[in-house]
């Protein structure tokens, strides 16, 4: 743990809250543009694709992105430690963001399969790269904190706002000068971004004392990288490079029948990978038993992410196609709606993080299941909501932007109520050795979550279900169940609040 600084919380929080904001503002930045790009016409420099192709690859991506953190975690914990993880993520997304800008420019590829072929390649690359930043920034804000500092979740709501200042100033500027100016130009801020988060994190690094220092580096009393760390940093980074395009040079030269075994044989393999990593690093009846409360609210996790994740998928088409965006003959930019989150994040972050402490003071201050049941009503009430503006829309009607805003807003208070708790609850409850690794698993159920938000419209439409309607019903269900098996939790988190 460091010192304490006057805000009463370590001065590493404040280098690390900028790093992971202007990290988020890269993400969003390409995550506000991705969709209607894919969609847009190819005379505008877009792909031109239907709305199935584009949410296909919008979920894919998204998936990828959280799943991959469990490798990088993994790689921190065992070899690399997290401080050169976020190192290498950052740098390797920075390269990602250009190559998507590279793609988007008809200027430097005029054919469409080349184009293609260069998208791609910036989203494995993106994605790589994500995988060692995300899990990684995490856990060091969870380790400059004792398990039972009553500071600890706020300040990682504290951490959660840097997230969602990002986020909110990316729509405005690269998904404004991606839809309105170029396609480009929207990429290559994302992508300066990243690179200013990385200058940032090296400028600040003394602040984190020995925090995310290669494994048994800090025994040896350093506090800062040396020359074979930075060596590695570049090989690595170019190596996410490598891999992702000997994968595509792999993918375009095989069939679907050895797509769907490489698949199949990788997700046994990681399930087999996670399962050795959990029981090597997890000892006694007290670890174990707080294990298996992460793994149960990891499911849930991915309940609320299915439905919260439609703001880049179905919300961002339905603000394009069936809401009123004209105001007084100017016409708001689909990307601006998603603000809405990240604003009500920034007004709203800091009133919980005080809320959380004054409750602790009372004994009031509900367990983390608790927190998440509340978190599942709320998302069900937004997606009622929603329901509404749908069949609204349905009957030909160009909606207000209004019910958008309230249902971004509520599952904002929803995210607020299980985000940043659950990644406060996975440092506290995660044995030592496997720390990342959990982090990772944390990762991986918001990329199931990602993945049903953009898949669950179609498996919906098979089976004749209208897609918001469900995901109501399934949040309410889930907090249902969740308050059932609050008391059990509470019990197997073992003094853990």
């Amino acid at each position: 743990m460091t010192e304490t600084n006057k805000t009463g919380h370590p001065p590493g929080l404040s280098s690390l809250f900028f790093t992971e904001m202007w990290e988020r503002f890269s993400y969003y930045g390409m995550r506000a543009i991705l969709t209607i790009f894919l969609t847009a016409e190819l005379a505008t420099g877009g792909f031109g694709m239907d709305r199935k192709e584009s949410l296909a690859i919008y979920g894919l991506f998204t998936a990828l992105v959280y799943l991959t953190p469990i490798i990088g975690g993994w790689f921190a914990d065992n070899v690399i430690g997290q401080r050169k993880s976020i190192y290498i993520g950052g740098i390797t997304m920075a390269i990602g963001q250009f190559l998507l800008a590279a793609s988007s420019t008809t200027a430097i590829f005029s054919e469409m399969g080349t184009r293609l072929d260069v998208f791609y390649l910036g989203l494995g690359v993106l994605i790589l790269g994500n995988g060692f930043f995300k899990p990684n920034i995490s856990t060091i804000v969870g380790d400059l904190y004792d398990n039972d500092d009553p500071r600890k979740d706020g300040g990682f709501t504290i951490f959660y706002m840097g997230i969602n200042i990002g986020a909110f100033l990316s729509p405005f500027i690269a998904g404004t000068l991606g839809e309105k100016v170029g396609w480009p130009y929207g990429y290559l801020s994302a992508g300066l971004g990243m690179l200013i988060g990385v200058m940032w994190f090296y400028w600040r690094r003394h602040t984190l004392g020995n925090l995310g220092l290669p494994p048994g580096d800090a025994d040896k009393g350093r506090t800062s990288l040396v020359l074979k760390d930075w060596k590695d940093i570049t090989l690595y980074s170019i190596a996410n490079f490598v891999i992702v395009y000997l994968v595509m040079i792999y993918w375009g030269n095989t069939n679907d029948l050895v797509h769907s075994i490489t698949g199949w044989t990788l997700g046994i393999g990681g399930i087999l990978f996670l399962a050795k990593s959990i029981v090597g690093g997890t000892s006694g009846s007290t670890e174990w038993s707080r294990v298996i409360v992460i793994l149960v609210l990891a499911f849930f996790n991915i309940v609320f992410w299915a439905g919260f994740e439609q703001a880049g998928g179905t919300f961002n088409l339905f603000a394009a196609e069936n809401t009123d965006r004209l105001v007084g003959g100017w016409e708001i930019p689909t990307t601006w709606f998603q603000n809405i989150n990240p604003i009500a994040i920034v007004t709203l972050a800091p009133l919980f993080s005080i809320l959380w402490l004054k409750l602790d003071k009372r004994k009031l201050n509900p367990r983390t299941p608790i927190k998440f049941a509340m978190a599942m009503f709320i998302g069900a009430v937004a997606f009622y909501i929603m329901s509404l503006a749908f069949d609204l829309a349905q009957e030909g009607q160009m909606v207000s932007p209004m019910w958008l805003v309230v249902v971004y807003v509520l599952l904002t208070i929803g995210e607020l109520m299980l985000s940043p708790i659950g990644l406060s609850m996975v440092t506290k409850l995660s044995p030592g050795k496997i720390t990342s690794v959990m982090m990772g698993i944390w990762m991986a159920s918001f990329a199931l979550g990602n993945y049903f938000a953009a898949a669950l419209e179609g498996i919906l439409e098979t089976y004749e279900f209208s897609l918001y309607p469900f995901i109501a019903l399934l949040m309410l269900i889930s907090g249902v169940c969740l308050l059932v098996l609050t008391p059990v939790l509470n019990k197997f988190m073992k003094g853990i609040h």
